[in-house]
């Protein structure tokens, strides 16, 4: 039995605002939100000794599921070299963690770096350095990496190993070698070489929150994962695609006010908010964290006539703000808010949402930025945002004065 209080996990991902990142986004923290009771999981973990041929297998045939966007793969050559050498030579590496979500099916929650080297070298193909925001970013990617995108050249290129002198003044025999150069002795022994997997599979609670926790506190030793980044993982499916694919549309850039995505999601965890206060917004309570995990859960759910009713709406959304200023959404300090942002969205599309209709009209700048000069809505913009209260005084401040222009 793990036990785990939620409350460590509030203070643990969300830092105060002001130490977030330079991504001119400003990300509101829950530090004021009230504790939260002690969840509790039942879960089995069992060892299992899988060797390199195995894994590549089940990558390839997506028993064991890189979840789409988890992290840029970070390493470079050299110490992948570095892997793969140990692995040839006989040394040991570390550990695994997959999660079981289904029959076999599993989703890797913490070895990414060197599960992905062993794949690339026996594939024969390396990210290069300078097109791994692309290649995070790109539509052919979904879960695992495909063989269209494996040999292309822009993204891809050849995985030589890359090793140092054995002593100095003697080259490492491996050094320069392909999966296809070594001898076979060499290559049998990678092939059969294992790695141990620790597989998680929770019992109790009947849903996968456990994933989430166990990916949050695996990667809290090395550098610390977004929530975003970790709600990706843990709760992939076609509507996050939908984000993802709108997160790099120029009409959405243009109002983010960034050309890139941003390498940590949050610009996606953006359009997140939006579409959880439009569908969820009455019923929201803090945590921030709390609250879009469970939307992200739900929205697994959605078929595909809700998806496209929500990729349309949100499409005519950024056709109604094609008349603002770049800093239509900014704050006082410049940076873009997602507490205006969210407002507005919810604003102009409940009604087209709740009636199955698109945003009619282009959003008056004037409105706008009297809404934002308003004393109850900037107030409920400065502290505590995540706070009930502040949310509703926000959303109800921008149902009042929000107007929509008719286009002539």
């Amino acid at each position: 039995m793990i036990t785990v209080t939620e409350a460590s996990l509030r203070d643990a991902q969300e830092p105060a605002e002001d130490e977030l990142y330079d991504s001119g986004v400003d990300l509101e923290s829950d530090s004021d939100d009230s504790s939260y009771p002690i969840t509790e999981f039942d879960i089995v973990s069992s060892p299992n000794d899988f060797n390199t041929k195995t894994l590549v297998d089940f990558i390839d045939s997506d028993v064991v599921v890189i979840p789409g966007f988890q992290r840029n793969y970070v390493w470079d050559i050299k110490r992948a070299s570095r892997l793969i050498e140990s692995l040839v030579v006989g040394l040991p590496v570390p550990q695994v963690f997959l999660y079981e979500r289904d029959r076999d099916e599993f989703v890797l929650i913490d070895g990414q770096q060197r599960l992905m080297s062993i794949y690339y070298f026996v594939k024969g193909r390396f990210p290069k350095m300078g097109k791994r925001v692309d290649l995070r970013f790109s539509s052919l990617e979904r879960s695992n990496v495909n063989a269209e995108l494996l040999a292309d050249d822009q993204y891809f290129g050849d995985f030589r190993l890359n090793l140092p002198e054995s002593v100095p003044g003697q080259s490492n025999r491996l050094h320069k070698l392909r999966y296809a150069e070594l001898s076979d002795k060499e290559r049998t022994a990678f092939d059969l070489r294992t790695i141990r997997h620790i597989i998680v599979r929770q019992v109790r609670p009947e849903n996968d929150d456990a994933m989430y926790e166990i990916f949050n506190r695996l990667n809290s030793g090395g550098v610390n994962l977004t929530p975003q980044e970790i709600r990706r993982c843990a709760y992939d499916s076609e509507f996050y695609d939908m984000l993802y694919e709108t997160n790099v549309q120029p009409e959405w850039r243009k109002l983010v006010g960034q050309e890139t995505p941003d390498i940590h999601m949050r610009d996606v965890e953006i359009l997140l908010r939006g579409f959880a206060m439009l569908i969820n917004g009455d019923s929201y309570r803090p945590s921030m964290v709390k609250f879009l995990n469970q939307f992200s859960k739900d929205a697994k759910a959605f078929d595909a006539a809700r998806l496209e009713q929500l990729r349309q709406l949100l499409g005519s959304f950024l056709d109604s703000c094609s008349n603002l200023p770049r800093d239509a959404f900014h704050n006082a300090r410049g940076r873009f808010s997602p507490a205006i942002f969210e407002s507005v969205f919810v604003a102009a599309c409940e009604h087209p949402y709740a009636d199955g209709q698109l945003v009619d009209g282009r959003i008056s700048e004037r409105s706008l930025q009297v809404l934002k000069e308003d004393d109850e809505f900037y107030n409920a913009t400065q502290s505590r945002t995540s706070h009930s209260p502040n949310v509703a005084i926000r959303l109800e401040r921008a149902r009042a004065i929000l107007e929509l222009e008719q286009v002539v």
